[in-house]
């Protein structure tokens, strides 16, 4: 978190944009952690809470968004070509994607708060053909909620201490 600090520190809401979107796109990135400590920097009046979640939003939604284009471009091919290696096949690939055509929107709103599964969700949306309209909605649904929720979980907690 020491690395964090001193990006933010340096660099402020552009760290913490970049930071984020990478997080989504799959970068080891401990995002919940870093909106956390967020929050307490706004609790603390070294960052606005309200310009820190437009932030944090916007890091959150730009790298759900390129998650999703790579999963529209590259993601079957992608999968056909190396799914077996990690050992998914065809019929697998198919009984996935019949579950989230059907289960889609709530998954990828849902998926914000899983760490690991955000990343995947955002993807297979693109690679499943998610209309790019209803990607954005849920996407921004999930991304704001998420982003509220750990940001002010970090206020409260820089307020009580």
């Amino acid at each position: 978190m020491e690395f964090a600090k001193e990006i933010i520190g340096q660099y402020g809401y552009f760290a913490i944009y970049g930071l984020l979107a990478l997080g989504v796109i799959g970068m080891p990135i401990p995002d919940e952690v870093l909106m956390t400590f967020v929050g307490y920097l706004a609790s603390i009046s070294v960052l606005d809470y309200s310009v820190s979640i437009a932030v944090c939003f916007g890091g959150a939604f730009t790298g759900g968004l390129l998650s999703y284009t790579i999963g529209r471009k590259a993601g079957r091919p992608l999968f056909h070509k190396y799914g077996k290696w990690i050992g998914v096949n065809a019929k697998r690939f198919n009984r996935v994607e019949t579950w989230f055509l059907k289960y889609g929107s709530w998954s990828v709103i849902l998926g914000y708060f899983i760490p690991g599964v955000r990343n995947l969700m955002c993807c297979f949306s693109g690679m499943s053909r998610m209309a790019m309209s209803r990607y954005v909605l849920v996407s921004g649904i999930g991304a704001f909620v998420w982003c509220v929720v750990f940001i002010s979980i970090g206020f409260y907690v820089g307020v009580l201490t």
